[in-house]
């Protein structure tokens, strides 16, 4: 049998893969994407990571992010919120939508794959992939594929590592197991905590296209004066939540639903063995929190639990360039860039009134040489050349799609 031939073999479909499958496809290049689940999105499908965070009026490399934007508003998945924010995405619609997008662009898509072997040539790497066939109950070898370029968008560096690439320095913030509460009456709840809270940089509510859209927040930090805090304070009182649960709560309305509500939390800040397991007991006594004190929730259910955990940081390739918080707070220029960004220095900690929001005073750039681990071996997502605290503003959404389209015009060119 002939060996398949590629441009491109991508690991993970995820946004910054998503993004670079589909700009690269469009420009011409012969791209083969590889997903370890059954559908597209990462962070925002499994993770139920929505919305995506605001970022610069100036941000390049956003064509695939207004793409999908428009291909989700076609399907009621996607609004823009008060702020302007488009990041606004329906989860299970954004399944839908990438499949679209990336199959009329001309992707080849292999879910339920892994890459379990890759050698390594001159100009280009044999490519051996393992897919769970689930129609016979059998994994499937499938057979060696060579391609020119390979591009790790796994988060957590899978490619690099069987590769053994130099990683810096392993640093860690706490993760989350996001979930969505549906049945709520958003009416009845959003006028009750706009009025219970007045801080509009915390609480906000809006109407789009006939239906009310809203965001409130929490956290233990005692350096904000949450209107939130009783209300937690009196569930841990009676029992019904636990100090732990309460270190952090922030919520959203989902586009395209009359009665959703995303959760970002539980955060798990205790180094358990089975973080999935204290996540949903969290999750549950969270659930029973909201229908006991928010006025709204009474009727409202637990709707879905995400796959994965909400990693914000993992492993970190050396590339050849290592991108620094000092270049991010100067604002530092660069030849390539394939972001432009004002989102602050975003670290979550375990400890109260350690976590920091450092807000950053200028745009920033980062350049393609921080996405380059050697001449045909690439890195996008969190995975980053970058420092720490550099990466900690750059693991967003819409840098992530930045990232993707901007390195996919870069290996075509």
């Amino acid at each position: 049998m002939k060996m398949m031939k590629y441009d491109i073999v991508i690991a993970g479909g995820g946004t910054a893969g998503c993004a670079c499958a589909y700009t690269a496809a469009k420009l011409g290049l012969e791209v083969l994407l590889v997903e370890k689940n059954t559908f597209l999105g990462g962070s925002i499908t499994s993770a139920l990571v929505v919305p995506a965070m605001k970022t610069s009026k100036n941000a390049i490399n956003t064509d695939f992010f207004e793409t999908l934007y428009n291909k989700l508003s076609s399907i009621n998945g996607a609004i823009t919120y008060i702020d302007g924010n488009k990041g606004w995405f329906n989860p299970e619609l954004t399944k839908i939508a990438l499949d679209s997008l990336l199959m009329d662009a001309g992707v080849e898509i292999l879910f339920e794959s892994d890459i379990t072997k890759i050698e390594e040539k001159l100009s280009s790497y044999i490519v051996t992939i393992e897919r769970n066939n689930n129609f016979s109950l059998k994994q499937e070898l499938l057979s060696p594929i060579e391609t020119r370029l390979i591009v790790d968008a796994t988060g957590d560096a899978k490619i690099c590592q069987k590769l053994n690439c130099e990683f810096l320095e392993k640093k860690s913030q706490p993760v989350n197991l996001r979930f969505i509460m549906s049945g709520v009456n958003v009416k009845e709840f959003s006028s009750w905590i706009m009025e219970l809270d007045k801080d509009r940089d915390v609480t906000t509510s809006c109407s789009v296209d006939g239906r009310i859209y809203l965001s409130t927040a929490y956290t233990w930090d005692k350096n904000k004066n949450w209107a939130l805090r009783p209300l937690f304070e009196r569930g841990m009182a009676d029992g019904v939540i636990t100090e732990e649960d309460s270190n952090y709560f922030q919520i959203f309305s989902v586009a395209g639903t009359p009665d959703s509500i995303a959760f970002n939390c539980p955060r798990l800040i205790n180094n358990t063995k089975n973080p999935y397991i204290a996540g949903r007991a969290s999750i549950l006594r969270l659930s029973n929190f909201c229908r006991k004190y928010f006025p709204g929730f009474e009727k409202a259910y637990i709707s879905s639990i995400a796959n994965s955990l909400g990693i914000r940081v993992s492993n970190r390739v050396k590339g050849r360039y290592v991108y620094t918080a000092d270049d991010l707070r100067s604002g530092k220029r660069f030849e390539h860039p394939v972001v432009i960004s004002d989102y602050p220095i975003d670290v979550h900690s375990s400890q109260k009134d350690s976590s920091t929001l450092e807000t950053v005073y200028q745009e920033y750039q980062l350049p393609v040489e921080s996405l380059i681990v050697k001449d045909n071996l690439f890195v996008i997502g969190r995975c980053i050349s970058a420092d720490f605290e550099a990466q900690a503003a750059l693991r967003i959404i819409p840098s992530c799609f930045s990232m993707g389209e901007g390195l996919a015009r870069y290996l075509a060119t």
